[in-house]
Protein backbone atom coordinates (compact mmCIF):
# COMPACT_ATOMS: atom_id res chain seq x y z
CA UNK A 1 0.00 0.00 0.00
CA UNK A 2 1.41 3.57 -0.05
CA UNK A 3 1.16 3.92 -4.22
CA UNK A 4 -1.65 6.09 -4.40
CA UNK A 5 -3.10 9.02 -2.17
CA UNK A 6 -6.10 10.56 -2.35
CA UNK A 7 -6.80 14.30 -0.76
CA UNK A 8 -10.55 16.01 -0.37
CA UNK A 9 -10.73 19.69 -0.67
CA UNK A 10 -6.74 19.71 1.12
CA UNK A 11 -5.30 23.09 0.70
CA UNK A 12 -1.67 20.94 1.31
CA UNK A 13 -2.60 18.87 -1.61
CA UNK A 14 -0.14 19.12 -4.55
CA UNK A 15 -1.20 20.66 -7.82
CA UNK A 16 -3.13 18.51 -10.46
CA UNK A 17 -0.58 17.56 -13.64
CA UNK A 18 -3.32 15.30 -15.17
CA UNK A 19 -7.02 14.60 -16.21
CA UNK A 20 -7.55 10.69 -17.26
CA UNK A 21 -11.03 9.18 -18.52
CA UNK A 22 -11.74 6.55 -15.37
CA UNK A 23 -14.99 4.96 -14.49
CA UNK A 24 -16.35 2.97 -11.31
CA UNK A 25 -18.96 0.64 -11.54
CA UNK A 26 -21.99 0.04 -8.87
CA UNK A 27 -22.58 -3.37 -9.38
CA UNK A 28 -25.63 -4.66 -7.78
CA UNK A 29 -27.32 -8.49 -7.75
CA UNK A 30 -30.23 -9.77 -7.33
CA UNK A 31 -30.49 -9.71 -3.46
CA UNK A 32 -29.45 -6.01 -3.53
CA UNK A 33 -25.85 -6.51 -3.00
CA UNK A 34 -23.34 -4.40 -4.45
CA UNK A 35 -19.83 -5.08 -5.21
CA UNK A 36 -17.05 -4.40 -3.52
CA UNK A 37 -13.01 -4.54 -3.44
CA UNK A 38 -10.58 -3.26 -0.63
CA UNK A 39 -7.83 -1.61 -2.86
CA UNK A 40 -4.35 -3.17 -2.36
CA UNK A 41 -2.88 0.38 -3.49
CA UNK A 42 -5.16 2.38 -0.57
CA UNK A 43 -6.22 -0.59 2.02
CA UNK A 44 -9.53 1.26 1.47
CA UNK A 45 -13.18 -0.44 -0.08
CA UNK A 46 -14.27 1.12 -3.65
CA UNK A 47 -15.94 -0.13 -6.25
CA UNK A 48 -14.17 -1.63 -8.94
CA UNK A 49 -12.66 0.60 -11.88
CA UNK A 50 -9.82 2.11 -13.78
CA UNK A 51 -8.94 4.40 -16.27
CA UNK A 52 -10.01 4.05 -20.31
CA UNK A 53 -7.55 2.32 -22.69
CA UNK A 54 -7.10 3.40 -26.19
CA UNK A 55 -8.95 1.27 -28.73
CA UNK A 56 -11.94 0.55 -26.28
CA UNK A 57 -15.34 2.33 -25.77
CA UNK A 58 -16.51 3.46 -22.26
CA UNK A 59 -18.79 0.95 -21.81
CA UNK A 60 -15.94 -2.11 -22.76
CA UNK A 61 -13.89 -0.06 -19.94
CA UNK A 62 -16.48 -0.61 -17.60
CA UNK A 63 -17.07 -4.61 -18.37
CA UNK A 64 -13.14 -5.12 -18.46
CA UNK A 65 -12.32 -3.24 -14.97
CA UNK A 66 -14.95 -5.44 -13.26
CA UNK A 67 -13.69 -8.97 -14.68
CA UNK A 68 -9.96 -7.89 -14.73
CA UNK A 69 -10.46 -6.87 -10.47
CA UNK A 70 -13.19 -8.82 -9.29
CA UNK A 71 -14.11 -12.08 -11.95
CA UNK A 72 -17.41 -10.87 -12.20
CA UNK A 73 -18.66 -10.56 -15.70
CA UNK A 74 -20.98 -7.78 -16.02
CA UNK A 75 -23.88 -5.54 -18.54
CA UNK A 76 -23.61 -1.70 -18.29
CA UNK A 77 -27.12 -0.71 -17.94
CA UNK A 78 -26.87 2.55 -17.07
CA UNK A 79 -25.20 6.28 -15.69
CA UNK A 80 -24.91 6.88 -11.66
CA UNK A 81 -22.72 10.13 -12.73
CA UNK A 82 -19.60 12.01 -13.99
CA UNK A 83 -17.79 13.29 -10.96
CA UNK A 84 -15.18 15.91 -11.45
CA UNK A 85 -14.48 17.45 -8.80
CA UNK A 86 -11.45 18.85 -8.41
CA UNK A 87 -10.94 19.29 -4.93
CA UNK A 88 -10.47 15.54 -5.19
CA UNK A 89 -6.68 14.70 -6.16
CA UNK A 90 -5.15 11.96 -6.71
CA UNK A 91 -1.33 11.57 -5.80
CA UNK A 92 0.57 8.49 -6.89
CA UNK A 93 4.25 7.36 -6.42
CA UNK A 94 5.26 8.07 -9.80
CA UNK A 95 4.87 12.08 -9.84
CA UNK A 96 1.50 11.85 -11.22
CA UNK A 97 -1.36 13.89 -9.47
CA UNK A 98 -4.33 12.99 -11.11
CA UNK A 99 -7.79 15.46 -10.63
CA UNK A 100 -10.40 13.28 -10.68
CA UNK A 101 -12.58 12.57 -13.57
CA UNK A 102 -14.62 9.49 -13.41
CA UNK A 103 -17.86 8.57 -14.62
CA UNK A 104 -19.52 5.92 -12.83
CA UNK A 105 -22.24 3.44 -14.48
CA UNK A 106 -24.64 1.14 -13.14
CA UNK A 107 -24.35 -2.80 -13.96
CA UNK A 108 -25.59 -5.88 -13.24
CA UNK A 109 -23.71 -9.23 -13.26
CA UNK A 110 -24.18 -11.59 -15.95
CA UNK A 111 -21.90 -14.30 -14.93
CA UNK A 112 -18.28 -15.15 -13.05
CA UNK A 113 -16.95 -16.30 -9.30
CA UNK A 114 -15.86 -13.80 -7.16
CA UNK A 115 -12.05 -13.71 -7.23
CA UNK A 116 -9.20 -11.20 -6.04
CA UNK A 117 -6.87 -9.70 -8.40
CA UNK A 118 -3.25 -7.71 -7.71
CA UNK A 119 -4.99 -4.30 -7.12
CA UNK A 120 -7.44 -5.99 -4.76
CA UNK A 121 -6.95 -7.60 -0.70
CA UNK A 122 -10.77 -8.67 -1.11
CA UNK A 123 -13.30 -8.81 -3.04
CA UNK A 124 -17.19 -9.31 -2.09
CA UNK A 125 -20.49 -8.39 -2.35
CA UNK A 126 -21.82 -6.16 0.93
CA UNK A 127 -25.25 -5.84 1.67
CA UNK A 128 -26.26 -2.14 1.36
CA UNK A 129 -26.32 -2.12 5.53
CA UNK A 130 -22.90 -3.10 6.04
CA UNK A 131 -21.96 -0.24 3.44
CA UNK A 132 -21.73 2.47 6.84
CA UNK A 133 -18.93 0.29 8.52
CA UNK A 134 -16.32 0.06 5.73
CA UNK A 135 -13.18 2.10 5.30
CA UNK A 136 -14.43 3.99 1.97
CA UNK A 137 -13.31 7.60 0.39
CA UNK A 138 -15.66 10.44 0.51
CA UNK A 139 -15.95 10.33 -3.44
CA UNK A 140 -17.25 6.26 -3.12
CA UNK A 141 -19.31 7.02 -0.29
CA UNK A 142 -20.91 9.44 -2.80
CA UNK A 143 -21.35 7.43 -5.79
CA UNK A 144 -22.52 4.57 -3.37
CA UNK A 145 -25.61 7.05 -2.21
CA UNK A 146 -26.21 7.66 -5.57
CA UNK A 147 -26.21 4.81 -6.76
CA UNK A 148 -28.42 3.72 -4.39
CA UNK A 149 -30.84 6.33 -4.94
CA UNK A 150 -31.65 5.30 -7.88
CA UNK A 151 -32.64 8.71 -9.24
CA UNK A 152 -33.82 8.60 -13.01
CA UNK A 153 -32.09 11.80 -13.58
CA UNK A 154 -27.95 11.29 -14.05
CA UNK A 155 -26.07 13.57 -11.37
CA UNK A 156 -23.13 15.95 -12.81
CA UNK A 157 -20.80 17.11 -10.31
Amino acid sequence: MGNRTDYFNDPDAPKANSIVPAVTAFVVNDAGDVLMERRSDNGRWGMPGGVQEIGENIAGTVVREVLEETGIVTEVVGLVGIFTDPGHVIAFADGEVRQEFSLCFRARPVSGEIRVSSESLEVRWVPRAEIDALDVSPTTRRRLEEGFRGSPVTTIS
